[in-house]
């Protein structure tokens, strides 16, 4: 059994590099290679529930550019981000 992670790296054709951590789906992307496996580095480790709580989405939403009133909540979201 491999304990390692598989990570395939895909370049787009606008030049823009995906990385994808095949065992778990997380998917990121950057202008190098190097930046997209940094860039799902930190995303593998959100995933896998690290990073710090979110204590206000609201404060959160808007530090990221986006109106909280205008974001439509789902159902139908994949079973890791329920």
């Amino acid at each position: 059994m491999s304990t390692g992670r598989e990570i395939r790296l895909v370049e787009n054709e606008d030049g823009w590099w995906t990385a994808i951590d095949e065992p778990t789906g997380v998917a990121s992307q950057g202008s190098t290679r190097e930046e997209a496996l940094e860039n799902l580095d930190e995303a593998v480790e959100l995933h896998e529930g690290g990073g710090e709580p979110i204590e206000d989405e609201d404060a959160f939403l808007r530090e990221l550019g986006i109106e909280p009133d205008e974001v439509k909540e789902t159902k139908d979201l994949p079973d890791f981000m329920q």
